[in-house]
């Protein structure tokens, strides 16, 4: 059987999900099926190019970039990509102390609700690290 080459473009765009947060969300896997049913791959290969380069090209760094988007989301009250930026700061070298930090400063730039979901998040990314089998929440 020949091999599907929208497989490995496919692939390509998931491993640069997990180059940069260490996992494929839920999400991605939906559009990329849909993406390709539709023969639309190219916008998520474009989607994830962009990505990507934010991410790792910045100048901030990977690990600052992952906690601005975290704290970006939490402002926005975006709880589920909130979510996955946090453990991708994680997976880029944060510590459980900088999200602290970013739930903090959302407290004083978003009010209460931001930073009550940031110590949500974060209490929830601690039981996972007390339950490694936990199931992740991406």
């Amino acid at each position: 059987m020949t091999p599907d080459p929208q497989d490995s473009r496919a692939e390509a765009v998931r491993d640069r999900y997990r180059s940069t947060l260490g996992a494929v969300p839920g999400g991605v896997q939906d559009r990329l099926r849909l993406a390709r049913e539709f023969g639309r791959l190219p916008t998520e290969e474009a989607l994830a190019a962009l990505r990507h380069v934010v991410l790792t090209d910045s100048p901030l760094g990977a690990r600052v970039q992952q906690l601005v988007h975290f704290g970006q989301l939490l402002a926005l009250g975006r709880a589920h990509p909130a979510r996955i930026h946090a453990q991708g700061a994680l997976h880029a070298g944060a510590a459980m102390a900088d999200l602290v930090g970013v739930a903090e400063t959302a407290l004083i730039t978003a009010g209460v609700p931001a930073y009550a979901l940031g110590t949500e998040i974060i209490a929830e990314l601690l039981r996972r690290e007390d339950h490694p089998d936990a199931p992740a929440h991406l």
